[in-house]
This record gives structure tokens, sequence and C-alpha cells, in this order.
């Protein structure tokens, strides 16, 4: 991630470039007749001009206020999604909260005369969306959306949060013509701001504004008045196999390092050191506080470690204890607002409920166990440079057994010991200590994702293929396996769905091991017949192998990646087939082999193929040996895959003797 520290500057004399904001409801011809975006022809909608203010209002409850302005061009119906509007309103209790206000909303559109009409959005179709109890979603949707027709609207956000200045993206799913950021910042408040991105700023200029801010008191104070544009902003395209795209979008950031007090003029810290963070949250009842109530988990788990000495064997048997009897409620965070004990006695909670009731209760059982710190994937990457507490949406517990550390999360029934979740594979966590400082630690996957086939089948003289299908399952394959069979009401009906998803193949018998063995690999057997050909009378029947997920797509399909990808955990797939032939036919050509490695050991797809008596051996073998590529390995990762798909193309010829 590029980060840039912009230094503010207060400038007495005028910028060149005065930014205000556009004026509303007025359309201009060429944006009516402007069929594609010239610098991004495949665009299906462009952001013509956009306009943000944010500013401290005056007065008591200082509210932080944000305006919004954009206008649209669609080109056609696969950018109608640009037209329903979702503005997100967070909620920190039940007397601070966003407020959403005076929102207008146009579509300028041309009617079956080729003439200009004009639909304004009816406020009664301005609705909230209930999200949780932190969040509420202000969405609507504009009238009269068409091919050709240009969307514009406005809005106006108070915010009771002036800690986080508003942050601005420049770039969104589609490209940008223009785009513009005014921040009014008080001499009293000191913010740091970033750059974060690939992207340069078209312009950064500085202005001072005289007398623009009044805490209250009579008091006023100078502000920094400072305007970001960003022009011909291209779309940041998504792709498989990356983080949060807040991580790589081109945004500028404000974090609020320290501010004066009026009453005394000294300036109050902030932005944070680590040591300062150590205290503040040792001390937090929703976290230390929490951490430290072990004696409210000896009494509960006293029962489930009697007779057991060894400490993996006690944490292991805490931790199953744990994750069958407090189930997750889908809330994210690192500290408890309603406490443990209130989670113990409904049998559920929050992430920071579940784990920090597992770290007190491996502590006391005598378990060295200590608080991480993370932010999720979807979250996005943790900012180093200076502590940032609301960075972080996550915690887990790190026990520490026999001179060995394992990450633990008892949010997922499904999770073995030691093995976080996916969403939890993001850079690095934070380890929080009741006895000595905080420190970084690599989250790094603790099992890989995989997988082994092995089918032993048989041609028989009717065209049909039959035999034994076995399929090993270990790490994260195993995890989303066994996730994927609890979702049914029993084996049966996964399998029966597994069936009909399986072209030309039919399951005859079935058998599922180790579904709740979860520190053992996960095996699936079964006996399939395959409808593979009508009759064996034709002098040369053709077979292809890759009847088995099957890559047909590649994932990789931009020409330049600016972000890394990012696969969470090391990759290893396995497929071993051998296939018996009747005696009336034999192999007359095989396929090319195949065997590709990507550069410093990065990865491998290797394919082979070995006549035997009585028929045919395949074998394939997919690895990714990193669990992060940087951008430099994109092209060979999508060669990789281009391999993949064209390995799967491939045909065994047999014929009659």
């Amino acid at each position: 991630m590029k980060i840039i520290l912009l230094l503010l500057t207060l400038l007495t004399a005028p910028v060149t470039l005065l930014a205000q904001d556009f004026e509303f409801g007025q359309y201009k011809l060429d944006e009516m007749e402007m069929t594609r975006y010239a610098k991004d022809t495949s665009a299906h909608a462009v952001v013509l001009h956009e306009f943000g203010k944010t500013w401290l209002s005056s007065g008591d409850r200082i509210p932080l206020i944000h305006e919004y302005h954009a206008k649209i061009k669609i080109f056609d119906s696969q950018a109608f999604n640009q037209g329903t509007i979702e503005i997100p309103v967070y909620k920190a209790d039940n007397d601070r909260f966003d407020v959403v206000s005076d929102i207008v909303a146009v579509t300028y559109y041309k009617d079956d005369n080729g003439l200009v009409q004009k639909a304004e959005l009816d406020p009664k179709k301005i609705f909230t969306v209930h999200q949780n109890k932190y969040l509420d979603i202000v969405k609507f949707t504009f009238p009269n959306l068409c091919k050709g027709c240009v969307i514009e609207y406005k809005y106006h956000l108070e915010m009771p949060r002036i800690w986080t200045f508003k942050t601005w993206e420049f770039q969104a799913d589609i490209p940008k013509v223009y785009s513009e950021y005014e921040a009014h910042l008080p001499a009293v408040y000191n913010y740091n701001v970033s750059l974060r991105g690939p992207l340069k700023l078209t312009k950064n200029t500085a202005d001072l504004e005289k007398d623009c801010f009044s805490p209250g008191g009579g008091v006023k104070c100078d502000c920094s008045k400072m305007n970001f544009i960003m022009a011909d902003v291209p779309a940041f395209i998504p792709e498989e196999y990356m983080t949060a795209p807040k991580n790589f979008i081109s945004a500028i950031y404000f974090e609020l390092s320290d501010y004066t007090d009026l009453n005394t003029g000294g300036k109050i810290k902030v932005a944070k050191e680590w040591k300062d963070v150590d205290y503040d949250m040792k001390h937090d009842d929703g976290f230390g506080g929490q951490i430290k109530r072990s004696s409210l988990m000896k009494e509960r788990t006293q029962s489930v470690i009697a007779g057991k000495t060894d400490e993996m064997e006690k944490a292991k048997a805490i931790y199953d204890f744990v994750k069958k009897n407090y189930k997750w409620d889908g809330f994210y965070g690192w500290r408890s607002d309603d406490g443990i004990k209130k989670a113990l006695n409904n049998h559920s909670g929050s992430v920071a409920e579940v784990n920090l009731t597992l770290i007190a209760a491996l502590n006391a059982a005598g378990i060295n166990t200590e608080a991480v710190l993370l932010s999720t994937r979807e979250h996005g990457v943790v900012n180093k440079l200076y502590p940032v507490e609301t960075d972080f949406n996550y915690v887990v517990a790190k026990a520490n057994i026999g001179g060995q550390s394992y990450l633990l999360d008892a949010t997922d029934p499904l999770l073995p010991f030691g093995l976080l979740p996916m969403r939890c594979m993001n850079d690095q966590g934070r380890v929080m200590s009741m006895d000595k400082p905080s420190y970084w630690i690599d989250l790094a996957a603790s099992q890989k994702k995989s997988r082994t086939y092995a089918l032993d089948l048989t041609l028989q003289d009717d065209g049909k293929i039959k035999g034994t299908m076995i399929n090993y399952s270990t790490g994260y394959e195993a995890l989303d396996k066994r996730a994927a069979i609890k979702k049914f009401n029993s084996v049966d009906e996964y399998v029966e769905d597994f069936d009909n998803k399986l072209k030309k193949i039919k399951i005859l018998k079935s058998e599922v091991r180790n579904l709740d063995s979860l520190d053992k690999p996960l095996m699936e057997k079964y006996d399939i017949e395959i409808d593979a050909y009508k009759d064996l009378n034709n002098n040369r029947i053709s077979f292809n192998p890759f009847f088995i997920d099957y890559i047909t797509e590649n994932p990789f399909k931009l020409q330049d990646r600016t972000y890394p990808i990012d696969r969470g955990a090391l990759f290893d797939d396995r497929f071993m087939l051998t296939l018996h032939i009747p005696q009336q036919l034999m192999v007359e050509s095989l396929p090319q082999e195949v065997g590709l490695t990507m550069p410093l050991n990065g990865g491998r797809f290797l394919v082979n193929y070995v006549k035997t008596d009585d028929g045919v051996q395949f074998s394939h073998v997919t690895q990714f040996n990193k669990s992060v590529y940087s951008t430099s390995e994109y092209p060979y990762l999508k060669e990789m895959f281009n391999k993949i798909i064209q390995a799967g193309t491939a045909e065994i010829i047999f014929k009659k003797k």
C-alpha cells in the first residue's frame, strides 16, 4: 500500500485554482450526446464531476459536516446499478449518530422525440435500511433510468466524530473525469493527512481562512482550506485473490494528531504511541478487564480439564468447550460492550466476547495466553505509521504451549485447533500482553488449502466407466468442505446435491469419514458411474481425464495489476487416475506432458501420462507455494492459469487392436 504524507501549509496568498461546488440541476448537451468515455471505452458509466466538502461547524457539539455532489453518465444497462445510491449512517449510541438530510436527485434523459427531460426523485422514495445496532443504510434509486441518461445527486451529512475526518476516495468501480475534495481544518486541530494508493494528485492547494471556526465562548480561530483534485481517474477493477479494495484505492485519509485546549492553551495529544495504547487497553473494562476475569472462567472449566495434566490436552479441551457452548452472533470487534459474563449467560456474543472468554479460560487453566488484535481481510490493512485503534476489528487468542504459539478463534465450531479462519489472514496482528509491551506478529496460515483425488476406474464393454473416487481434504479445503456439508440436514442430502452437480457422473454409493474429527483429513469415498460412450464400436474413441473441477476461466484478466495477489494460504491440489480399458482397446496416443514452474519456486503445474498394461495412469499437480505474490509475479500467475486451461482440453485416444 502506497502512502504519501502531505504537509499542511497555510498560505496567505490566494491559490491559483479556487475550488467550488458546481451548479446543481444543469445538464450539458455534450453530456447527453456522449456515447462512450474516450479514456476508457470499456466503461459502462463515468463520473463526469464529483465534489465533496467537509468542515467542523461552530458550536458546543462541534459536529463534522460533509456535503457530497456527483454527476454520472450512464452508457448502457450494465451500469444501472450506479443509479441506486447507498449512504452509510453510523451509530455510536442512542445520542450520537450520523444524520443525512437535503437529499436531492435528478435524472436527465431523452424522450421518444429526442428531447431532454428531467425526472426528480420523490422524497418519499428515500428509505432507511437497518443493518445492525451500529449501522443503517439510507437508500434511494433514481427515477427513469435508461441508456444514455445522466444522473445527479447531492446530500448533507452530519457526523458527531471529529477524531476521524471524512476520508475521500478518488477511485471507484467506474472512471471519473474529475474528482475534487475540499477540507476545512481549524488551526486548533492538527490532522495527519495521507494520500494512499498508486495515483498522484492533479492539484493540491492550501489557503488561509480567517476566523472561520468558533468552538464557543466567543473564541475564533483560523482554518486551513485544503483542496485535493484528481482528474482522469481510472476505475479500480477488483480481481480474485485480493484483500479489501480500500487498501489499494487512491484516497485521502485524515487522522487527528493533537488539538489545542482553548481554556489552557496547551496541546492535547490524540495520536498515540503503542505504550499509550497498551496502557489504555490493559485498563479498558471491555478488553483488559475481561481478560483478567479468569476467576469467572476457572469455576466453569474445572470439570472440562479434570484429570488432564498435559497443557495441550487442557488447551484443546477448553477450546472445544468454548466453541460448543458459545455461539458467535456475527458481530466483529476487539472489545466487549456487555462483558463476557453476559455472553456466558446467553451462550452467545461478538467475536470479542467469544474470544476474550477463550483467553480468560485458558489463563485460568494456567496456560499462558495473550490477545491478538487484527484487521480482517475485508476491513483493510492496519496503518503502522501510528497506532489507530479503529484499524482493528477482530481479536483472537495466542496460546503459548511448550515453546510454540497457537492462534485460536472459537467463533467457528468447525475450526481445528491452531487454524484461524481465512478472514483473519491479513498481514500482521498486534499481540497485547497483560505483563509486557505489545508487538507485531505475522498472520501466516498454519495450514495449506490442500486436496487429493484418487480414482480407480474401469471402462466397461457397454461404454460406461465405473469405479471409485476418493477425495482427501486438509487445512482450509477441509474447513470449506465441512462447512458445505454442514449446511445440509444430513450427509445424504449433501451427497444428493453433489450428485446433481456432477456432469455425466452418477454416485452409486458414498461414505464420508472424519466429518467431526477436525484434526484429521476429511475423506469422501464414492462409487461412481460415468455414462461415457453409447458403445465401443468406433475404431477410435477419445477420453478427457480433466472431468473433475476443471478450470475453464482464467481469474486474472487485467493487463497490469497494481495490487498484490493474496491467496491467504498455500495451495496444493493433486489428481491421480488409473483407468483400465477392455482387452479390445489399446492406447493410440497420449497428450503432451506439462511441466511448468514459476520463478523463485512460486508454484508449479505438472501433468503426467503413463501407459500401463491394461490402460493408462494420469496425474496432475497444481501448487501455489506463496500466500502473497507481488505485482511483478502477476504475468507468471496468469500464464500458469493459461497452461492449466489449455492442458484441460487434451484428449487421450484409444483405438481397437
